[in-house]
């Protein structure tokens, strides 16, 4: 393929698939389906654009991409080892052992034998991606259905996290044993000790220099230095070394992504703030519409062409191993709330697809297997979240509250997703006057925790002052100049519908502790809001208050 087929490929793919996704998000589907149907439309359908080098080579950098983020944002390492004494941890791990036990019935030829030809670290890998939880989904659902923060919320929560986290272990192991397989694909003992190693000291490796050196090294360089963006590139470029050293010692590279973006997610908050708004723009108006478009191109209908037992075995004995694992495990462990935690573990997402991807990259399997369970996934994805909020719907609202010694360290990322400003905002606090003088303002409003005031004139807005801005005031003319000189050049502001992630997002962007709010339709200012205020409701949320 020349490089103008190559970029008329690409453009034609993100352009197809983003104008689609626009359509299908009016009539409520994912924007996955969009994706995917681009790809099968300018490809399978029409011809229009065809596999190659090139395109196989974005679509790589598009899968690195996407588990760097699943790891970065979905992966709670953390409240993984803190669940692990909990009875919540004994429901995950007994719904996933028994959900594999049930994949592999029909992923190996050891019970029922429908002639998939594969070894058992390729059938063992297609069981875990059968038996794979989608955080990302169940969190969706428990927010649209308010129940996140709800005793119940957190327990399905953490569920979820246990499970994602072994199978995407066993994923991973299985697909890295692929490639250190012999040339029958077995592994011996020897094999499997090597391949646990390799994971576990790449995992300690990229964990010990992403969090504790990478940190360090990125706020003194960055202080040096002062260049544009300076974080997001070095962990953009970071990101492909650690696939390469990750396909070095063994191991397939979209495990190294996904280890670096969970090594990552330790990061301060502000300086994952910082790198998340450029990380996800590239990937979400790049990369993902490009991969999962692809993706669409190697969709065929040979799995057609297999015989109908092994259809079926294939579409619905992992699914129902999934479902019944899922309620034998909550209802033996006798947790909390058992008919909605066992459907909140059948949760799939677009992560199964990206693995099934690999897999078909790497020869594990072909593209009958391959496109026989895309569509198993995305009935999935159309499915489980509708089954999530019926069974939520059922349940009882909570008698007590929560305790935070029980929140996963992740449970925040997704907790203030669904508040607005309006819902934080006090329409009643008063403003420092931009007429009076700095010597009143400084008697008279400030505090001790609080670095910046938003001030007003006459009601409507004047500004923000800074405390940082009155060092470079002599204190002699505190008592003459009026507020109002020591304003910021530039006045940021939230609206009342934005959302309260985005509104602390933009107070991080402007160094700022305090936000005037303006009415969403008429710009007018109806008050303020301090990142102290939401990180205290943040404590309260999760209080269940």
């Amino acid at each position: 393929m020349e490089i103008h087929e190559a970029l008329f490929a690409v453009g034609v793919l993100i352009v197809t698939a983003k104008l689609l996704e626009g359509v299908f998000k009016r009539v409520g589907l994912n924007a996955i389906f969009a994706y995917a149907i681009a790809g099968v439309v300018l490809g399978p359908m029409t011809g229009l654009v065809h596999t190659g080098r090139e395109i196989d080579l974005i679509l790589s950098i598009g899968i690195f991409m996407f588990f760097f983020l699943i790891g970065l944002e979905e992966l709670d390492i953390a409240g993984f080892l803190a669940a692990i004494r909990g009875r919540i941890f004994f429901t995950a791990v007994l719904a996933v052992t028994l959900s594999m036990l049930v994949s592999l019935a029909v992923t190996t030829d050891y019970i029922f034998d429908l002639g998939l030809g594969l070894s058992f670290t390729e059938a063992l890998g297609l069981a875990g991606v059968l038996s794979l939880s989608s955080l990302g989904v169940v969190a969706k659902a428990l927010i649209d259905e308010g129940r996140l923060r709800e005793p119940v919320g957190v327990q399905i929560f953490t569920a979820v996290i246990i499970v994602e986290l072994i199978a995407l272990f066993i994923v991973g192991f299985a697909i890295s044993g692929h490639f250190s397989a012999d040339e029958h694909g077995a592994l011996d003992a020897a094999g499997v000790g090597i391949v646990i190693a390799q994971i576990l000291g790449f995992a300690v490796v990229t964990w010990f220099v992403a969090s504790k050196l990478l940190p360090r090294a990125l706020g003194l360089l960055h202080r040096i230095l002062r260049v544009p963006q300076f974080a997001l590139g070095i962990l953009l470029g970071g990101l492909f070394l650690v696939v390469v050293a990750a396909e070095e010692v063994g191991l397939h590279g979209s495990l190294g992504a996904l280890l670096f973006g969970a090594a990552l997610s330790f990061l301060p908050y502000q300086m994952r703030r910082d790198i998340m708004p450029g990380m996800r723009g590239a990937a979400e108006g790049f990369f993902v519409p490009l991969f999962f478009a692809s993706a669409g191109l190697y969709l065929s209908l040979e799995f057609t062409k297999l015989p109908i037992e092994t259809i079926l075995a294939l579409a619905l004995v992992p699914l129902a191993g999934k479902i019944g694992a899922s309620f034998v495990s909550a209802y033996v462990t006798r947790v909390d709330a058992p008919f909605a935690t066992a459907v909140g573990l059948t949760a799939k997402g677009v992560a199964e697809i990206a693995l099934l991807l690999v897999m078909l990259q790497s020869g594990a399997i072909g593209k009958d297997i391959f496109s026989l369970l895309v569509l198993v996934m995305l009935a999935y994805i159309m499915l489980t979240p509708m089954g999530i909020g019926y069974a939520l719907r059922r349940m009882a609202r909570p008698t007590r509250d929560l305790s935070l010694d029980k929140i996963p360290p992740s449970f925040e990322r997704f907790v203030l997703d669904e508040v607005r400003v309006r819902d934080l905002l006090d329409p009643y606090r008063l403003h420092p006057e931009a007429s009076q003088t700095v010597k009143t303002f400084a008697e008279d409003w400030l505090l001790q925790d609080q670095h910046d005031y938003v001030v007003v004139e006459h009601g409507a807005l004047a500004g923000i002052v800074s405390v940082s801005m009155l060092r470079y005031l002599p204190r002699a003319e505190w008592e003459h100049t009026p507020l109002n000189q020591m304003l910021r050049q530039q006045t940021p502001t939230a609206s009342t519908n934005d959302y309260v992630e985005d509104a602390l997002q933009h107070m991080t962007e402007n160094s700022l502790s305090a936000l005037p709010v303006v009415d969403a339709e008429t710009g007018a200012f109806k008050g303020s809001i301090t990142a102290h205020e939401i990180l205290e409701m943040l404590l309260l949320s999760a209080r269940g208050q």
